[in-house]
């Protein structure tokens, strides 16, 4: 397979990226940005760019211009990718383009949101890229029509991508010595959450939460917001205490994830 990438300039293009954003988010989906949003914003200073596997477009990456405490930067807004190339590592290196192009434009910091219970994503943002997360947003987009979301809140993580720091990652005894402040409940069909602290008190923490999160949402919705509200509660409390979470280790033997959180 060879994939080319190249930046998205002109109105077949954006009307390409429309119709890629309803295959990856499902039949149904409504949010599109739809072409005038991305012309515009790309005519002043947004970054999209395109995967391409021979002339169809396999995916893209896409931010517009933002200000955080008074300085410029670029959000994130969307990041997609077609299911037969998910683990081909498109991903990572669109997001590998949009720090060159946003490094080229003097700026320092990328933010996107992200669903903290996707331990996909998770290992994507803060293994490979490193990012941190100090805020947890309820319910930011609203209820989505897209099939992927099943109904679920829309409770995002803001990743902060501090994209000239060189930032160390935890080593796995880091993350062994935290004490969980969740268990995982295996003895039924579906993995759901146990064993919830709300009240501890160490350097660094762990919040586990399960693979698979995509399938709770379509087997068992009830279960998938048993997690959300218990994880809401968790990661809302201790970030409101001043932990952040600097790191993220997954455990595909065990079918779970785990956070750390440190203060």
């Amino acid at each position: 397979m060879s994939v080319a990438f190249r930046d998205l300039k002109t109105l077949a293009e954006f009307a390409a990226v429309v119709e890629l954003e309803r295959r990856i988010w499902g039949p149904g989906y409504t949010d599109v940005v739809p072409v005038p949003i991305l012309a515009v914003t790309v005519l002043r200073g947004g970054v999209l760019v395109g995967a391409f596997d021979g002339d169809h477009m396999v995916g893209f990456v896409y931010s517009v211009p933002g200000i955080k405490r008074g300085k410029p930067m670029q959000w994130s807004h969307m990041l997609g990718v077609v299911d037969e190339h998910r683990n081909d590592g498109l991903g990572h290196h669109l997001k590998t383009l949009q720090r060159e192009r946003t490094l080229a434009m003097g700026l320092d910091l990328i933010e996107w949101t992200y669903d903290p219970m996707q331990a996909l994503n998770a290992h994507l943002n803060f293994t490979k890229l490193g990012i941190i997360v100090e805020e947890y947003e309820i319910n930011v987009y609203g209820e989505s029509q897209s099939p992927l979301h099943g109904g679920n809140p829309t409770d995002r993580f803001v990743a902060e991508w501090h994209i000239r720091a060189e930032r160390a990652r935890p080593e796995p005894p880091v993350f062994q010595a935290a004490p969980a402040v969740n268990g995982i409940d295996r003895s039924g069909p579906w993995p759901r959450c146990a064993d919830v602290v709300i009240d501890a008190q160490a350097p660094a923490l762990r919040v586990q939460i399960p693979m698979g999160f995509g399938d709770l949402l379509t087997g068992a919705p009830d279960v998938a917001l048993e997690w959300r509200l218990a994880t809401r509660g968790i990661f809302t409390t201790y970030f409101a205490q001043g932990y952040k979470a600097v790191g993220f280790e997954l455990d595909s033997a065990a079918g779970s994830g785990a956070y750390l959180l440190v203060s």
